[in-house]
């Protein structure tokens, strides 16, 4: 590409994210916006993330210290699927009503319950379909395919499309939710069971989970019996860590150890201190700061390993309209994990 007349000291001027000046087509990294709240079971909002980051992401400022004039490295995100986002709605008033039964102590074998959960499960099965066309369009034009959600069931076609490309990877995810439920309410991908529905995948060979501190009997069943293949830092172990004199940049170095070559980050905003992100779905008391987190992805960056994508969930705009706190977070937690992914691949800048 030749110069762009851009200013990034200036205001943003395009409606792409971050106002930068590219497309799909021109950009390095490509964002994937999936406004998708189906098997929500706390509190809704998240479906509209993706448009709220997009608006919060106008005033993000667009220095990065750590990467040399990083607008240049090409971002930009897809239009919101208005399919997915009619989809969600019809989806939804189904998912909604089918918990308010099972509430009220409906049988789940009930031909109605059964199905509404068949139509919730296929709405479901859609979305992720339509995630793993699009991501692989995009990796097969030689672009980081990353998402930005909804909630956080929405990641699992981008990991089966990221499975077919690099082969073996990681994930590193932070969240306040284990998300190892199987079926969570009967939904056979809930949000609840993003993690659970990621280890089916083969070439998913560990995953490391931060800020870990909601979490049932089954789960931690599971993480113990997984022969190493998910180790977990729950929240109260690693600030009591902490509190006794750790090093956090060596506790830090421990978790970066465990990932394989190639990784990919799982970002649910509720693994933060909910201060940051008071209107997400599942809002759970302590959790990370965000430097915190993204020190621990700088330093797996910088031992070498390769960031092959993330994503970042379960940003809800608070119900004020005028409140884009939450959005505010998440655009800059995005942008800076934009960088550390275009830092890891040792992107070049376009213009």
């Amino acid at each position: 590409m030749t110069e762009l007349a851009f200013d990034p000291n200036g205001l943003a001027s395009t409606d792409n994210i971050f106002g930068l000046p590219f497309t799909p087509e021109q950009a390095q990294i490509v964002l994937i916006p999936v406004p998708w709240e189906v098997t929500v079971s706390y509190r809704a909002g998240t479906a509209a993330g993706p448009a709220a980051i997009l608006q919060a992401s106008r005033q993000v400022d667009l220095f990065e210290p750590l990467l040399s004039d990083a607008w240049k490295i090409g971002l930009s995100m897809l239009d919101l699927p208005e399919n997915l986002l009619l989809m969600n709605e019809l989806a939804r008033g189904k998912a909604e009503a089918y918990i308010s039964m099972l509430e009220q102590g409906a049988d789940k074998q009930d031909k109605d319950m059964a199905r509404l959960l068949k139509e919730i499960d296929q709405a479901c099965q859609t979305m992720n379909s339509w995630v793993e066309e699009t991501a692989a369009h995009w990796l097969e034009k030689g672009k980081i395919a990353c998402l930005v959600g909804g909630d956080h069931s929405t990641p699992l076609g981008l990991f089966k499309a990221l499975a077919k490309k690099h082969g073996e990877f990681g994930i590193l995810h932070f969240d306040a939710h284990a998300d190892l439920r199987d079926a969570y309410e009967g939904f056979e991908f809930s949000h609840a069971s993003i993690m659970f529905n990621a280890l089916k995948i083969n070439e998913l060979k560990k995953l490391v989970q931060v800020g870990i501190r909601d979490y049932c009997q089954d789960e931690y069943e599971l993480i113990a019996g997984s022969n190493g293949r998910i180790t977990t830092y729950f929240d109260r172990d690693l600030k009591a860590r902490l509190y006794s004199g750790e090093n956090y940049s060596e506790i830090c170095q421990m978790v970066v150890n465990h990932l394989p070559e190639k990784f990919y980050v799982s970002f649910d905003v509720d693994g933060l201190d909910p201060k940051l992100c008071p209107n997400t779905g599942t809002p759970v008391p302590g959790g990370l700061e965000m430097e915190q987190a993204l020190y621990m992805v700088q330093l797996a960056v910088q031992s070498g390993k390769t960031m092959i994508g993330f994503d970042v969930n379960e940003v809800a705009p608070g119900p004020d309209q005028d409140d884009e706190w939450d959005a505010n977070v998440g655009a800059r937690l995005l942008y800076r994990l934009a960088n550390l992914t275009a830092l890891s691949n040792k992107l070049k800048p376009i213009v």
